[in-house]
This record gives C-alpha cells, sequence and structure tokens, in this order.
C-alpha cells in the first residue's frame, strides 16, 4: 500500500512540474490565466506545491528539495531568455525561493498533524 501512495505522489510530482514548466515557457498572450494571483503570487504557490508533492514523493532532506527547487527555479528563468514575449526576473527565483521554504514548512506540518 505504501509504494502505492508514493507512486500516485510521484506521477502528481511530475504532473505539476511538466505542466508549470509549460506555463513558463508558453508565449505570454497564450498562457491562460488560471489563478487570480499575480505573477510572484503564481510562482509563490507553484513552487510550494510542487515542493510539498517533492517531498511526499521522494522522501529527501530538506535542504536537498530546496536545493532541487532553487535549481529548478533558475532553470526555468533561463528558459525564458529563448522563449518569445517572456523575461527572465531575479524576484521570480526569490518568490519561487520562499514558496519553497514554505512548502517544506507546510510538509513538517502536515506531517506533525497527519503522521503515516
Amino acid at each position: 500500500m505504501a509504494v502505492e501512495k508514493y507512486r500516485v505522489y510521484r506521477i502528481l510530482f511530475w504532473i505539476a512540474l511538466f505542466g508549470s514548466y509549460v506555463l513558463a515557457v508558453l508565449p505570454q498572450e497564450e498562457v491562460p490565466r488560471l489563478t487570480p494571483f499575480n505573477d510572484k503570487g503564481n510562482h509563490f504557490i507553484a513552487f510550494a506545491v510542487l515542493t510539498t508533492l517533492l517531498l511526499y514523493a521522494y522522501r529527501i532532506r530538506y535542504l536537498s528539495a530546496f536545493g532541487w527547487m532553487l535549481s529548478y527555479g533558475i532553470f526555468i528563468e533561463i528558459s525564458q531568455l529563448f522563449t518569445i514575449n517572456r523575461n527572465s526576473e531575479l524576484l521570480d527565483v526569490v518568490a519561487d525561493s520562499i514558496g519553497a521554504l514554505i512548502g517544506i514548512l507546510l510538509y513538517r506540518l502536515i506531517r506533525k498533524f497527519y503522521p503515516e
């Protein structure tokens, strides 16, 4: 049963990661408005969710999860340098980092109140 649960978390993580990347590199006018938040809010929410899913899926250390998510955020910004009508911003990486930290805290909070 536990193996199946981790498989579901992994599938959800990879779907979310792929989806977030596609949304990040689509030309700006083609990106659907999925949330009521601004760009930085979307980065924050996306990385909080991605980090929480990453921790559930792979049970890695918090610092490793943060490092992977920070690297992913930087990768997105570099990718946007080569995308039509997109621009790369350092503040997006800051929002990603804050979201990743909140994702770690959210994971810890959930695990505290709902241990397996």
